[in-house]
């Protein structure tokens, strides 16, 4: 085994998450093969994956209005969805991603193979949705509890919490399906 010294600067980052209760003994390893972004953040909703490892429940949040007609939808950064997922919302089926622009600084661009169908207003919750449908492809049962670089080819290990309050606006977004899952997380 080689020794490995890694140099890089360490960030300030605003944490979300206000009272650690009840964790998962030992933390968790989130498999990354899944994941689009390049860093999982604190509050981060978790859910059991298979062979012993957990995966993410991936969420972003719309920032401009989209008509019922749009196939391209205009997310905040710090999101992991890749091309192929399903984007869904509350009031929309999933539809597949064809293509995400991530050159802009400030937001991404999700490009879907069909239109969602409906008005999609600034502040939604998308979420990656099993199929053509409205039901969380990862249902979570904790949260990540603190902000990790996401290694391509390495599983992350990460603490998991059950019970916990967390600050909503520093969260990633979530919506009622994601918090009435996770029902030892008070959001505030």
């Amino acid at each position: 085994m080689a020794l490995s010294i890694k140099r890089q600067k360490d960030n300030r980052l605003i944490k979300c998450v206000l009272h650690r209760v009840a964790d998962i003994p030992g933390g968790v390893t989130v498999s990354v093969v899944d994941l689009g972004g390049s860093a999982l953040f604190e509050g981060t909703p978790i859910g059991k994956g298979q062979g012993g490892l957990y995966k993410v429940c991936k969420t972003a949040q719309v920032i401009t209005d989209a008509t019922a007609t749009a196939t391209t939808y205009e997310i905040a950064k710090g999101h992991h969805f890749k091309v192929g997922d399903r984007f869904a919302a509350e009031d929309a089926n999933g539809q597949a991603i064809t293509a995400i622009d991530k050159s802009d600084a400030l937001k991404d661009v999700v490009t879907l193979g069909t239109t969602l169908g409906t008005a999609i207003t600034a502040g939604t919750c998308a979420f990656e949705s099993s199929g053509a449908n409205k039901t969380l492809k990862v249902s979570p049962i904790a949260f990540a509890g603190s902000n990790e670089d996401v290694a391509s080819g390495d599983n992350l290990f990460v603490s998991a919490w059950v019970i916990g309050v967390v600050n909503a606006a520093n969260a990633p977004i979530v919506n009622a399906t994601i918090k009435s899952a996770l029902k030892g997380v008070v959001y505030v």
